[in-house]
């Protein structure tokens, strides 16, 4: 297994050798683009159109499960460094601490958020397909192993499927987006309410 892992990590690291025009634009998608996800998600919700809010919070919550799962649970069963620790000729392209690697954290915020906007409108396909670009850069630049991407991204996967089937059939939920609204209705009012969600 550990071979399989090494050989998939070789061939799509060794693609920054290959074709180091790239490698901007692939550091970019690897470091940056959870700044344009933050963007985008602080857009949606203020949007203030109620499908939007569950949608942002189902994705909320789902990195909030899928990262305890990783951290605290999946972590546990298995250690390996970063490939930059434990391989030579590696090509880092990027900084990152030496700790354990599996599963990938920055892959369950991505599948986490990205795999729920996508359950929410299922049209957009660019989110699945972004969320797979960061997976993959996350191995170009040199700072994860397949299987640490693959884990995070199975971990996000079922976390969003779950909680996409609870978060608008529960009641909690409704209620903390009540309060949040009527806080924020004397702050910034606005003429048009709903409370439907149409997914």
């Amino acid at each position: 297994m550990n071979e399989i892992n090494i050989s998939l990590f070789r061939g799509i690291n060794d693609l920054g050798f290959e074709y180091p025009d790239l490698n901007p634009i692939i550091v970019f998608i690897a470091e940056y683009t959870v700044i344009l996800l933050a963007l985008i998600t602080l857009m949606y919700w203020f949007t203030r159109k109620t499908k939007h809010r569950y949608m942002v919070m189902t994705a909320g919550f789902t990195f909030i499960l899928a990262e305890i799962i990783g951290k605290f649970v999946v972590s546990k069963l298995h250690f390996n460094y970063q490939p930059f620790v434990e391989l030579d000729n590696v090509n880092q392209l990027i900084d990152k601490t030496a700790n354990n690697s599996f599963p990938s954290d920055h892959t369950i915020l991505f599948f986490s958020f990205c795999i729920v906007f996508w359950l929410f409108n299922k049209k957009n396909v660019l989110w699945p397909i972004l969320s797979v670009l960061v997976g993959i850069s996350r191995i170009w630049v040199g700072v994860h192993y397949p299987f640490d991407v693959i884990t995070g991204a199975l971990i996000a996967i079922i976390c969003a499927i779950i909680m996409y089937n609870l978060i608008g059939r529960m009641q909690l939920f409704t209620t903390l987006l009540e309060v949040y609204e009527k806080i924020e209705e004397k702050v910034w009012p606005r003429k048009n309410k709903g409370r439907h969600v149409n997914r």
